[in-house]
């Protein structure tokens, strides 16, 4: 029973406290943490960084820590984290034409830069979702190479912060704020 997490469906007592997804994190073993991390975000160095500095006081603490820990990604930990993403798609009921221009938008993308287009939709409604996603690499098509690797970077974070915000609240499905998993 050592380093397992206590999953019983037990409703706590007066004296029993709620575990919420932090106090869960805090006390995960450190592979199983960092494991929940790289979902988050695919660096090693990344989610190694984020796991050793546990246990974080609050959700702000953590993604603090998280986004100090994304501004340091060297060259090699970006392109790791970025090997990893999957171009944002659209819901299945959306327009057939929809899904056929955003493919060839992602294609297009993915041949200049060498890596899957990386957009935080979080806060947008689905209904906002195409528009950002081909109005942003139409824009971004125009980028240069470090000027897009930086872009990335930034968009990754964004992710990689939504996505732990998001596993943090108790939710351990895959975030739906961008780019599947």
């Amino acid at each position: 029973m050592t380093g397992q997490i206590n999953v019983n469906p037990v409703i706590p007592g007066p004296y029993e406290p709620v575990e919420d997804g932090l106090t869960r994190f805090n006390h995960t073993p450190g592979a199983a943490a960092e494991a929940a991390l790289l979902a988050c975000c695919a660096s090693r160095r990344w989610a190694l960084r984020v796991a050793t500095h546990r246990p974080y006081p609050d959700l702000d603490a953590l993604l603090a820590a998280a986004d100090e820990a994304s501004y340091d990604l060297s060259p090699d930990d970006l392109t790791e984290a970025l090997a990893d993403e999957r171009s944002p798609g659209l819901d299945r009921t959306a327009p057939q034409a929809a899904h056929t221009a955003l493919r060839a938008a992602h294609a297009a993308y993915e041949s200049r830069f060498g890596h899957a287009f990386v957009i935080c939709l979080e806060g947008r409604r689905p209904t906002e979702h195409l528009n950002e996603m081909l109005g942003g690499i139409r824009v971004r098509m125009t980028n240069e190479q470090d000027e897009e690797r930086s872009i990335a970077a930034d968009e990754l974070r964004r992710l990689a912060r939504a996505r732990l915000a998001h596993l943090m609240t108790n939710h351990p499905e895959p975030d739906t704020a961008g780019a599947p998993r």
